[in-house]
């Protein structure tokens, strides 16, 4: 299986069809999310670092989130192919990545795009703050995240069209058909 980049707005489902994916697929899984709030939880220096970022809605240096990619790549089983989830978030950590892959010889595969309308992405994000007590899902926060991605990651989204990786798939209202395109892409791939 290819690497897999899952790329979409704040609460497009990235994590969650990156689990559908991953249990699918029996591929290895790289959330950025998840990997910097263990950081955070545990209190290390980078957590502290990172923390102070997302508490104001902005993204993490480029060099940092790369060091931390690596070493968590590094450490994934082989041959089976991995998902970014939440990364890369700029074109500069695309090219960034795309490096890191290619001194081991891999490549980045396919980009996966969740296009979903803001409204539903800022009602889902409400939700997962009410359901998991995300201090980074309340609505000054949440408008925040969204100015950032529509001028610094949706770019992005062109860059992979250039790169001849990008495959977009729109919410139609149902995760399981907007799973089933996925899956149906992904199976020929």
């Amino acid at each position: 299986m290819k690497n897999i980049i899952i790329f979409g707005a704040p609460g497009s489902g990235k994590g969650t069809y990156s689990d559908e994916i991953v249990s699918r697929y029996n591929m290895g899984h790289i959330s950025t999310g998840d990997v910097l709030r263990g950081e955070i939880k545990n209190g290390t220096e980078l957590g502290k670092i990172a923390d102070g970022y997302i508490q104001n809605g902005q993204l993490i240096p480029d060099e940092l989130m790369i060091n931390i990619l690596a070493k968590t790549y590094d450490a994934m089983p082989a041959g089976k192919g991995v998902i970014f989830d939440g990364f890369p978030r700029t074109i500069a950590q695309a090219e960034a990545l795309k490096q890191m892959l290619a001194e081991r010889k891999h490549d980045m595969g396919v980009m996966i795009e969740l296009v979903v309308d803001e409204e539903t992405l800022l009602a889902r994000l409400l939700n997962r703050a009410k359901e998991q007590g995300r201090a980074d899902d309340n609505e000054e926060t949440i408008k925040k995240r969204f100015a950032v991605y529509h001028n610094q990651t949706a770019p992005l989204a062109e860059w992979f069209e250039k790169e001849g990786m990008r495959n977009t798939f729109t919410w139609k209202g149902s995760k399981e058909q907007m799973l089933s395109e996925i899956f149906a892409f992904l199976d020929k791939q």
